[in-house]
């Protein structure tokens, strides 16, 4: 023992480090841990024992304490730096995504029909050639629409015109004096000229039902004065049947927005569908009802009435129950359909039960549509 505390353990013997090199263990000294550093000294001039070894040794509180105050210098604040630099970054972003937000907000509130460019000044210098891109594409859009909306006019005129021409032409011949089998078949002749007539006005009605955007005038419409008029415009063919149309307003007034052409084509098709599908001195009824947000149209009939199974299907196009007579082309419920989805209506096709015992139940189509409120009118 040269210096120091001879209460300090030694290392083992096969534990002694090399000189230079330092090593650490634990002990315990007077019930007090301890840390010790040792390593070895080399001293020539001790022939017997040439090497010493060198120990130094601390309780380990003072490393306790520096780690304290490691943890409340340097951790500690960061606690309170960190939430205050998320709550920085957060706003700097919600600052700068701010116009991004206006123009999402303002693309989602356009209606479907609003083709008119976006305003690029409110939009990020950053993504202006977006916004200009997206305007060009608008531009285009319209042309398109416009071009199909010439198609559609142009075709219906068409069309049309030598259809009407065909069917006069054949009512013509058969007032002359022809033969019973020529008279067959220019009746057949104006016959299949009228419904081809009905089903280009059904072709076209679909196409300008499916072009959402095709720039159609939404305006406050008036379904009480709507219904009564389509219904009056179908008694002429009801009568031809012995059918009884008849119409029932529940409500004085009920108005919504939309677009009355296409709202009159939907009543059209529906009432034509009850007309088609009802046997012949059946009853059909048109029914309008209101309440505090909702307007109800309901086409009720006498007829065969749909199957559950197939109610969801003949809303497809050109589908037809297989056995039903009629003369419809499988057109009328798809365009109405479309027509309704367009005006973010509800369509439901239930059972009209007309009759207890026996049981007999009809077709019961219901239309419901969302009231116009005091701020959607002009």
């Amino acid at each position: 023992m040269i210096a120091g505390s001879r209460e300090l353990p030694l290392p083992d013997e096969e534990d002694k480090p090399q000189p230079g090199v330092v090593r650490f263990r634990d002990e315990t000294l007077r019930g007090t841990p301890i840390r010790i550093a040792y390593t070895s000294a080399e001293i020539p001039r001790l022939a017997d024992h040439p090497y010493a070894t060198v120990q130094v040794a601390e309780t380990l509180g003072k490393r306790s304490r520096l780690a304290n105050d490691i943890i409340k210098g340097v951790i500690l604040p960061q606690f309170v730096i960190l939430p205050l630099a998320i709550v920085l970054v957060w706003f700097g972003l919600s600052r700068g995504l701010a116009p991004l937000h206006a123009l999402q907000q303002h693309i989602r509130g356009r209606r479907p029909d609003d083709l008119s460019p976006l305003e690029a000044a409110q939009a990020p210098a950053e993504i202006a050639p977006l916004v200009a891109s997206f305007n060009d594409l608008l531009t285009r859009l319209e042309q398109n629409m416009a071009i199909q909306k010439r198609f559609i006019a142009d075709a219906a005129h068409q069309m049309k015109t030598p259809l009407a021409g065909l069917r006069m032409q054949a009512e013509l011949a058969s007032r002359q004096t022809v033969s019973a089998e020529v008279r067959l078949s220019l009746e057949q002749i104006a016959t299949s000229s009228e419904q081809a007539a009905r089903l280009v006005t059904q072709l076209l009605s679909m196409a300008r039902a499916e072009n959402r955007v095709s720039g159609l005038a939404l305006e406050a419409v008036e379904l009480v004065a709507l219904a009564r008029q389509a219904t009056q415009d179908w008694v002429l063919p009801a009568l031809a049947k012995h059918m009884d149309l008849g119409f029932e307003a529940e409500t004085p007034t009920a108005i919504i927005i939309g677009n009355p052409l296409m709202l009159r084509e939907m009543l059209i098709n529906l009432i034509d569908n009850a007309i088609r599908y009802t046997p012949n001195a059946g009853r059909i009824t048109v029914r309008v009802h209101a309440d505090t947000d909702r307007a109800r149209i309901d086409v009720e009939d006498t007829g065969l009435g749909i199957p559950v199974h197939e109610r969801e299907h003949v809303l497809e196009r050109f589908y037809r129950i297989l056995g039903r007579d009629g003369e419809g082309s499988g057109l009328g419920l798809a365009i109405v359909r479309e027509i309704v989805n367009m005006h973010d209506g509800r369509l439901e096709i239930l059972d009209h039960v007309y009759q207890e015992a026996p049981h007999r139940a009809g077709t019961l189509i219901r239309l419901t549509f969302r009231l116009a409120r005091r701020q959607d009118l002009p």
